[in-house]
């Protein structure tokens, strides 16, 4: 039985959850969150969107295959880690860089990477667990 307050609930709710885990993102940079976490807010909003409407509605919403989204945070997490092997330093060291006056590092780039991976994870079993209900 599908209900109309939750399932409308859910749309402004999954808007929330996106914008506050790449909040969380952001700041476990230098403060406590980052990517696991930042993932699972995110993948909590489209298992809330799933449950209200359905895996097939929460697929479209997402656009991507989550398979895919995990594949791509696994490569940017491993591309991070070896990003310092060509300057001499070990796997997984902080390689900080400059580009048009903004500081980035391959720190970021590891959890923008867990980030997806988790969110790719998460929403597979959960897509998985609730096609088998």
């Amino acid at each position: 039985m599908k209900s109309l307050i939750l399932t409308t609930g859910a749309r402004l709710l999954i808007a929330l959850f996106l914008v506050f885990s790449l909040y969380v993102l952001l700041r476990g940079h230098n403060a406590p969150g980052g990517g696991f976490i930042g993932g699972l807010i995110a993948a909590c909003g489209f298992a809330i969107h799933a449950f209200a409407s359905g895996v097939a509605e929460a697929r479209r919403a997402l656009h991507v295959d989550p398979r895919t989204i995990g594949t791509l945070g696994l490569a940017c997490a491993l591309i991070a880690g070896l990003m310092a092997l060509p300057l001499g330093a070990e796997p997984f060291a902080g390689i900080w860089g400059e580009i048009a006056d903004y500081k980035i590092s391959s720190v970021l780039l590891f959890d923008i990477g867990v980030y997806l991976a988790v969110v790719g994870g998460i929403l597979t079993l959960i897509f998985a667990l609730e096609e088998t209900l």
